[in-house]
């Protein structure tokens, strides 16, 4: 009965955060959206009764106001701002410091340089797993995402020789771990070009 309950609550919070950042993020495009209802009205008549006018053009302009704020965001004054309110507010709630991390490399961030693509050994098998950080005696600490969120899993502190770096980008990882392990023979493959070398040497 406790490992079922136990089974229970860890698919329970898999589910929670994969489905609570698309609800959020659609919640307050939905809100925005209606908060520029009364504004957009005297445009949205300029157009056919038909067209959903008020929907599609308040929805553009949410758009472009997340445009705007990108780029702000991306000037040295945009990002030392950000840095002061992610220190002040977001880093104390948990797991954002994990999900910005996974999201900056998502969208091709260079200068994130955690969760780097790798296969450890755990017990008799390889699963897929992000580099975490590298301790100072050598061995690695990594995180085994969960099927089929990355954003939910266990964390590891394992020997080099378990650990084998991927050369592929982030996002197949992520693709990998969303679609139930699809595409493992990708990495698999990775894995064994980056130990030919080695071989060869010996």
């Amino acid at each position: 009965m406790k490992q079922f309950r136990q089974s229970f609550m860890q698919t329970l919070v898999v589910g929670i955060l994969f489905v609570l950042p698309i609800y959020l993020a659609i919640l307050l495009l939905a809100k925005a959206m209606k908060s520029l209802g009364r504004l957009v009205q005297p445009l949205a008549r300029l157009l056919p009764e038909w067209f959903p006018a008020e929907t599609v053009v308040s929805l553009l302009f949410v758009l472009a106001l997340c445009f705007l704020v990108g780029l702000v965001l991306r000037t040295r004054l945009g990002q030392a701002a950000r840095t002061r309110i992610e220190n002040s507010l977001f880093q104390k709630i948990p797991g954002y410091t994990m999900f910005r991390s996974m999201t900056r490399q998502m969208s091709g961030d260079s200068r994130e340089s955690a969760w780097k693509p790798a296969l450890a050994e755990i017990e008799e098998a390889l699963v897929p797993a992000f580099i975490v950080e590298e301790l100072d005696d050598g061995r690695f600490t990594v995180f085994v995402p969960s099927i089929p969120t990355p954003l939910a899993g266990a964390v590891y502190i394992l020997d080099a020789v378990r650990v084998h770096p991927l050369n592929v980008p982030f996002t197949q990882m992520v693709k990998a771990v969303t679609r139930w392990g699809s595409g493992s023979r990708e990495l698999v493959a990775a894995m064994q070009e980056s130990r030919a070398p080695h071989l060869l040497a010996k």
